[in-house]
């Protein structure tokens, strides 16, 4: 009876310890086999999470702008000495008690609503005396320069038939003068590049009276250049027949020349009076912008100018569209002198000037008015 009860016992404590054994072994793997699901679970979440983050960084908002420019003729803001003071640019302004901000008093509140505003610089700020012998040499006072930025003008064209009336030095007494009053200044191997609302821009300006191989080379090769930069290129040609309404070929020429090698607006002047528009290939041309703040002749038969503006839309800097427009403006805000105040029309001189440059634009493709005519953007390189 002994040995039953032992042998009993013994075999109950085997079947125990087998149960405990086996209870283990199945505790170790199953929580050995619920771990990797939960990791691999984890795992896959956190991936998730980082794709999200990458797909999020990749789709960016679009970016859109626009870019109001402003573009006017001649502003002969000086004097030839040689004539008669009455009447003239310096005098008028001293009868105005020396504001220089008088000139462009009557436009000012549209330059200083767009973004750049660019005139025909046909002067030089300079006390220089050794003059080019010339029927007229028109030159101010430095001090004249800061009528510039009183009017709200970024930027001039340089590149005409009077900039060296004073020879290298009235030249470089003006260049200095308009870096004193931080105005910018293109042509004559200048150049001014700037960028506004995240749009790069370009302008160059040149004397265009002669189409020739070696200028044309010239001309491509800035133009290039400035398209390599991913800029709007803006072209100022001095050029044309004085007091003639229309362009001469070498305008037609080289206008389109330029627009075949990338430019993208040519804007025109130095007859004096006012020539048509014209759009080839999607880009505009303005043959002449007219006179405007103009002290070269105190009482000119013909006082119709106008401003050119263009407004470029932008999708993450680059250009969609554009819109043109001109506002129809008389160089002086009375009719029967020349006072120097550039002044927008209104009413029927409004209108009349409007037909006039409607009738001179024969190639525009739209009727010109003072509200904006969209066109499509593209760029097609010769």
């Amino acid at each position: 009876m002994g040995k039953k009860k032992t042998s009993k016992l013994l075999f109950t404590f085997l079947i125990l310890g087998m149960l405990v054994i086996t209870g283990i072994v199945s505790f170790i793997m199953y929580y050995s086999n619920a771990d990797t699901p939960v990791a691999e679970e984890d795992k896959q979440v956190s991936t998730s999470k980082e794709e999200k983050e990458e797909i999020k960084e990749e789709v960016k908002e679009d970016i859109y702008s626009e870019v109001l420019l402003s573009f006017a003729g001649d502003s002969t803001i000086g004097h030839d000495s040689n004539f008669a003071f009455a009447n003239s640019l310096p005098y008028v302004l001293k009868n105005n008690n020396n504001d220089f901000s008088y000139f462009f008093k009557g436009v000012a509140p549209i330059f200083k609503e767009d973004d750049i505003s660019v005139v025909n610089l046909e002067t030089t700020f300079t006390n220089a005396t050794s003059r080019e012998v010339k029927q007229f040499n028109f030159k101010a006072d430095p001090e004249y320069a800061k009528s510039l930025p009183l009017g709200y003008i970024e930027g001039v064209n340089i590149s005409n038939n009077h900039i060296y009336d004073y020879r290298q030095q009235g030249f470089k007494d003006t260049l200095q003068s308009l870096k004193n009053v931080n105005v910018n200044y293109f042509g004559e191997g200048n150049v001014w590049t700037t960028e506004v609302k995240g749009a790069k821009l370009g302008f160059l300006g040149y004397m265009g009276y002669n189409d020739y191989p070696e200028f044309r080379n010239k001309v491509e090769k800035d133009i290039k250049k400035l398209k390599d930069e991913g800029r709007i290129a803006i072209i100022n040609f001095h050029w044309g027949v004085e007091n003639s309404y229309y362009p001469v070929g070498s305008q037609e020429n080289l206008a389109r020349f330029a627009i075949d090698k990338g430019a993208d607006l040519i804007v025109g002047h130095h007859p004096h009076v006012i020539q048509g528009i014209e759009q080839y290939k999607g880009k505009i041309i303005a043959y002449s912008l007219g006179n405007f703040c103009f002290g070269g002749n105190f009482n000119p038969r013909d006082k119709d100018t106008f401003i050119l503006q263009v407004k470029y839309k932008f999708k993450n800097g680059k250009p969609e569209s554009y819109g043109i427009r001109v506002i129809p403006t008389s160089i002086s805000s009375v009719d029967y002198i020349n006072d120097y105040q550039p002044t927008p029309m209104t009413g029927d001189s409004k209108t009349r000037l409007l037909k006039k440059l409607n009738n001179l634009s024969k190639n525009a493709g739209f009727n010109i008015s003072d509200e904006f005519f969209d066109i499509l953007y593209y760029n097609e390189v010769m």
